[in-house]
């Protein structure tokens, strides 16, 4: 599974893993793709570096990247309390009603609530780089579209190479003319935040809109077919996310959601604002239900709605109150009905692209003779 842009990062496979995991994402590497650590989770610049250490401790020397989000456009001025302080009060006491209405309990006195949302705030992620370009990182992939001018020039003096998500050709083409180097055509069927357009209708017009830069293909892809059909569509590799979710060395802190991603079929995904504001596919529950349900005040704009749920979001998590228990995955969560290593992952993929590569030079041999 080469291309040009897999040996130009010096992987064996065209298989990107995007993973909020350290565990993972050197797996990955390890295993021939190329791992990418989401860093939007990392609020604390010394946790990124904690974990850096730890890749590289653990990579064994192979390549690897990090994504981070950040807005194209810069706010000045603004802390996360004066965004707090935009939340209508009404919006708290749904949240406050919801969790009553299913017994979530309070965390303990003193203990403070998981990760708040707060990776969206260009100066944290401009702390996150600061942290890793100390690293020797062989991509910077940005979740938001192209991140700033000046983070673009950053990067390519620093001799990294950039990638943006794109969910339309027009995206796309703001990509390339904003220096981007690799741009990611993120379809309808991907977990976490995605546009409308399907990946198969997607990824090619993308190729077309921005060639000759390289694109990864996103969205719903989970076994070597569909990577060897990314290929065929002209994507230069595969970016996969949700996959990984139910991996042995991924960290979900929660057995739970580990349980109901196992037992999920792809119709159990929902594109919904509950989590950021921003459609974003995850598993449907009884919380997402809630806040689509039209009787109740709706989503807030992002990020006022992040952290409007974001301690709510904590609680359920650690009770793990499973009618309101989910997390960002794609459609192919249908196909993740077992824990397995990374590496066995990649056996999988290896395995189904080879098999859909013969089958395509089987017809295409049959086709050259008639």
């Amino acid at each position: 599974m080469q291309t040009e842009l897999s040996k130009r990062l010096g992987v064996e496979h065209a298989v990107f893993g995007f993973t909020p995991f350290p565990a993972v994402a050197a797996a990955i590497s390890r295993a021939g793709g190329f791992g990418v650590l989401g860093a939007v989770r990392y609020t604390a610049p010394d946790d990124l570096k904690r974990d850096l250490d730890w890749i590289e401790a653990h990579i064994d020397g192979k390549p690897y990247g990090l994504d981070v989000v950040m807005p194209a456009k810069k706010v000045e001025g603004v802390t996360e309390a004066d965004v707090e302080a935009m939340i209508p009060e009404g919006h708290r006491r749904y949240v406050t009603d919801t969790l009553a209405k299913y017994g979530v309990p309070e965390l303990a006195e003193g203990e403070a609530s998981g990760w708040r949302i707060t990776g969206w705030m260009e100066q944290v992620a401009r702390d996150q780089l600061d942290v890793a370009f100390d690293y020797p990182i062989k991509l910077l992939a940005n979740a938001l579209g192209s991140p700033p001018a000046d983070v673009v020039e950053r990067a390519h003096a620093k001799g990294v190479p950039v990638a943006a998500l794109a969910g339309s050709a027009r995206h796309a083409r703001k990509h390339a003319e904003a220096g981007i180097d690799v741009v990611v055509a993120q379809g309808y069927e991907a977990g976490g935040h995605t546009g409308e357009i399907a990946s198969m209708v997607l990824t090619p017009e993308v190729v077309d809109a921005v060639a000759p830069l390289p694109v990864l293909a996103a969205g719903g892809i989970g076994s070597g077919q569909q990577v060897a059909a990314a290929l065929a569509l002209g994507a230069q590799g595969a970016w996969l996310g949700s996959l990984w979710l139910t991996t042995t060395e991924a960290d979900m802190h929660s057995p739970a959601v580990t349980r109901k991603l196992l037992a999920a079929g792809s119709g159990d995904t929902v594109r919904s604002r509950a989590l950021t504001g921003k459609p974003a596919r995850q598993l449907r529950t009884e919380w997402t239900d809630a806040w689509d349900d039209p009787s109740g005040p709706g989503t807030l704009p992002m990020p006022l709605q992040g952290l409007l749920v974001a301690d709510a979001l904590s609680r359920i998590q650690k009770h793990e109150v499973e009618p309101l228990l989910g997390t960002p995955v794609g459609q192919i969560v249908g196909r993740m009905n077992s824990e397995r290593s990374v590496q066995a992952v990649f056996d999988d993929l290896t395995r189904g692209f080879e098999r859909a590569v013969d089958r395509i030079n089987r017809i295409a041999g049959r086709s050259a003779q008639s």
